[in-house]
């Protein structure tokens, strides 16, 4: 690799490579010493294509979902099995993971623009502005649209549909559009703890001692000729359990096992 090669969006690889080595050392004990993260399904990180994958997930915090994702996706391509053991896997990392953030949020302060180099395609939410919903939507530009396709040409995209990091709100159409448009590969990941272990940017650490859960499940079965946007958005919210029908009336084992999980995720003084 050339000292100055650069991918698709002109990012220096050599520089981006050295930011994934230090961030991903300043963070690891953020999920394996300070708190434990859970993981279950890394294998199927190892079978897929090094392009064309859309990685789709529910939303906790700003930054801390999509770094625990680095780090899972690298450890996994380096051979570990449902664990981020050892940072060896940060000194070669898979240099075309992208990841979809809002430009504002990107554009707030230094290290949000450092975090961008990495992998971050910055696109402007069309029904969202400065935290709040928005009344009258804006037009989606194309060049947000454009830079996915770019993404998933070049490696690997995540995406959080429900462009917010509240729960259960409504998947949005725009993923279900991508998807349909350019036939990824689409991995459902569910994550869980995140909330309870960082602050809503995911930069500062509230608790220690949190069970952190990261789920990657099997590709998703997607008709890409004749699957409705509504049925591809509909799938997206089943895989990444925030469908509606996840808040209805939970059995008594449930709600007991959940107590229990809770329990473990205490804050261990």
């Amino acid at each position: 690799m050339g000292l100055f090669k650069r991918n698709p969006f002109g990012h220096i690889l050599f520089i981006k490579k050295w930011l994934i080595r230090i961030l991903g050392a300043m963070t690891h004990r953020r999920y394996r010493g300070f708190n434990d993260l859970q993981i279950e399904g890394s294998e199927i990180i190892k079978s897929l294509p090094d392009t064309n994958v859309l990685f789709i997930s529910n939303h906790q915090t700003y930054f801390a979902d999509v770094v625990a994702m680095f780090h899972v996706f690298n450890a996994s391509l380096s051979g570990r099995q449902d664990n981020i053991k050892n940072i060896g896997y940060l000194w070669q990392p898979k240099m075309n993971i992208y990841y979809v953030a809002a430009k504002e949020t990107m554009q707030a302060g230094l290290l949000p623009r450092i975090l961008a180099y990495v992998g971050a395609i910055t696109v402007e939410r069309t029904w969202r502005a400065k935290g709040v919903d928005v009344t009258e939507k804006r037009e989606v530009n194309p060049n947000d649209t454009e830079n996915i396709k770019i993404a998933l040409a070049d490696g690997w995209v995540i995406t959080f549909p429900q462009g917010t990091t509240k729960s259960f709100k409504p998947v949005r159409k725009g993923t279900a559009h991508i998807i349909k448009q350019h036939k990824p590969i689409v991995i459902p990941i569910v994550i869980d703890g995140f909330r309870r272990s960082f602050d809503k940017k995911g930069l500062r650490m509230k608790k220690k001692g949190i069970l952190q859960s990261f789920i990657i499940k099997e590709p998703l079965d997607i008709d890409y000729e004749n699957d409705t946007i509504d049925e591809i958005v509909e799938k997206v919210e089943y895989a990444i359990e925030q469908h509606p029908s996840f808040l209805k009336v939970i059995p008594a084992e449930e709600i007991k096992a959940q107590e229990e999980l809770n329990r473990l995720r205490q804050w261990e003084y």
